[in-house]
C-alpha cells in the first residue's frame, strides 16, 4: 500500500520553489513603486489634463488665437532645440526604451507637456493621449533611475508611468494598464508588469478623480440582439475602419516624409505647417478640425457629424503633426472611427451611437495594434452592453489592418495570420 505523503513536509520540501518571502517582497516592492508612480504621474497628469481644458476652451472663445499657431510652431521648436532634443520620436522613443534600454532625458516630460498644451491653445489639430504616454514614460524612467533599479525593472516602472498617465487623463485604468504592457511588441504582453501597471493606473485615476477630471463616457443606448445580420453589418464596418486605419496610418508618415524633404529646416518646416493649417481652417469655415475634437465624437455618437469629417479629420492631424507640432494620435483615431463610424449608419439606417462606438474601437485597434486594449477602452466608454459588436469588430480590424502602425518603433513579434514568430518592423 502506497503511503501518503504529509502535506507539511511536502510544503517544507518544496518551500524553494514557492519562494512565498520572494514573492511578498517582490509584491510589496512594485506596490511600493507602482503607487509613488502612480502618484507623481497622477498630479502631473491631472495638471496636463487641466491645462489641455484650458487650452481648448480658452481658443474656442478667442477665436483669431489661431492665427498664431505658426508662432507658436517656432516657440516649440526653440524649446526641443535648447534642450538638445533636435529629432524628436515622440511616443517610439518611449517604446524603444521598453524594447531595448534607450534613454528618457527627464526634460521630456515637461517638454511635452508645454508644446502640446501650446499646440492646443492655438489650435493644431492632435491629440492628448499619446502625449501622456510619452509624458508618463519619461516620469517612469527617470524615477526608476532615481531609486537605481535594474534595467530590467526601469523598463517595467517605465510602462507604469504610461499606465498612470493614460489613465490620469482618460480615466481608463483597465485600457491604460493593459496598453502600457501591449503596445511595445505585437504578439507579447509584458505581464512581468502586470501589478504595478494596474496599481499606478488604479492610483492615478484615483488622483485624478479627487482632482475633479471627469473620466470620459459615452452613451450607448440602443444595442439590438446580436444576430447574423448584425454580425454582417459590424464586420463590414470593421474591415472598412481597418482600411481607414490604414489610410491614418500612410497619410500620417507620408506627411512627415513630404515636410522634411521640401523643408529640412525645422522653424521653416513648422511655420509652414502652421500657416496650412490656419488657411485650410478658414477654408473650412468651422472649427471642428482644431484641436482634439471631443465635442464632434459627441455630434457622431448623436448622428450629427459632418460626411466628410473623418477624412478631413486625417489631413488636418497629418498635416499639424507632420510638420513638428506636439500632441498624440490616439484622439484623433478615436475621432475618425467615431465620425465614419456616423457616415456608415446615415448611409445604411443604423443607430448611430453604436456604430460610432464601433468605429472607435476599430480604430484604436487598428492603429495600435492592441487588441485587448481596444476591447477595453470599449467597455470603459460605452458599457458591455455591446460586448460582442465590439469583440468582432476589433478582431476583424486587428486582422485586416496588417502591419500597419501609428508607431515605426513598434515590432510585430508573431504574425497575425500564422502562429509564428516573425520579429518584423510594423509599416
Amino acid at each position: 500500500m502506497e503511503k501518503r505523503e504529509n502535506p507539511i513536509e511536502y510544503i517544507i520540501e518544496h518551500v524553494s520553489e514557492l519562494d512565498l518571502l520572494g514573492r511578498v517582497r517582490v509584491f510589496f516592492r512594485w506596490l511600493f513603486l507602482g503607487c509613488i508612480t502612480g502618484a507623481v504621474v497622477g498630479v502631473i497628469g491631472t495638471a496636463f489634463y487641466y491645462a489641455i481644458i484650458f487650452a481648448t476652451s480658452f481658443r474656442k472663445s478667442h477665436d483669431y488665437l489661431i492665427l498664431g499657431l505658426p508662432l507658436a510652431g517656432l516657440f516649440i521648436v526653440f524649446l526641443y532645440r535648447l534642450c538638445k532634443d533636435y529629432e524628436d520620436k515622440g511616443t517610439n522613443l518611449v517604446i524603444k526604451s521598453i524594447q531595448e534600454g534607450e534613454n528618457l532625458p527627464v526634460s521630456k516630460a515637461p517638454l511635452i507637456f508645454i508644446s502640446t498644451s501650446l499646440t492646443h491653445l492655438f489650435g493644431g489639430s492632435t491629440g492628448r493621449e499619446s502625449a501622456a504616454l510619452q509624458m508618463g514614460g519619461s516620469i517612469g524612467y527617470n524615477l526608476g533611475k532615481l531609486f537605481r533599479l535594474k534595467e530590467g525593472n526601469i523598463k517595467i516602472i517605465t510602462m507604469c508611468g504610461m499606465s498612470a498617465a493614460f489613465s490620469a487623463l482618460f480615466g481608463t485604468p483597465m485600457t491604460a494598464a493593459f496598453m502600457a504592457m501591449e503596445i511595445e511588441n505585437v504578439g507579447i504582453m509584458y505581464y512581468s508588469a502586470l501589478v504595478p501597471c494596474v496599481i499606478s493606473a488604479l492610483v492615478a485615476q484615483g488622483i485624478g478623480k479627487v482632482l475633479g477630471v471627469s473620466a470620459e463616457v459615452f452613451t450607448v443606448n440602443i444595442v439590438p440582439e446580436f444576430t447574423p445580420y448584425q454580425a454582417i453589418f459590424t464586420g463590414i464596418l470593421a474591415i472598412l475602419c481597418a482600411a481607414v486605419s490604414v489610410a491614418f496610418c500612410s497619410i500620417l508618415k507620408f506627411t512627415g516624409k513630404t515636410y522634411k524633404k521640401f523643408f529640412p529646416n525645422p522653424y521653416l518646416r513648422v511655420f509652414v505647417g502652421g500657416c496650412i493649417v490656419v488657411a485650410l481652417t478658414f477654408i473650412s469655415g468651422v472649427r471642428y478640425y482644431n484641436g482634439a475634437g471631443m465635442d464632434v465624437i459627441e455630434m457622431a455618437l448623436k448622428g450629427e457629424a459632418p460626411y466628410p469629417a473623418f477624412l478631413l479629420k486625417m489631413i488636418f492631424t497629418a498635416l499639424t503633426l507632420g510638420a513638428g507640432y506636439k500632441g498624440g494620435e490616439i484622439v484623433p483615431a478615436l475621432y475618425i472611427g467615431a465620425t465614419f463610424g456616423c457616415l456608415y449608419s446615415q448611409l445604411f439606417g443604423f443607430d448611430p451611437a453604436l456604430c460610432a462606438a464601433i468605429g472607435m474601437g476599430a480604430l484604436f485597434c487598428g492603429v495600435t495594434n492592441c487588441p485587448i486594449s481596444s476591447l477595453f477602452i470599449c467597455f470603459e466608454l460605452f458599457g458591455f452592453k455591446g460586448m460582442p459588436y465590439y469583440l468582432l469588430a476589433i478582431a476583424l480590424s486587428y486582422t485586416f489592418s496588417g502591419y500597419h502602425s501609428l508607431y515605426s518603433s513598434q515590432k510585430i513579434a508573431y504574425s497575425k495570420f500564422h502562429n509564428k514568430y516573425v520579429n518584423r518592423k510594423t509599416l
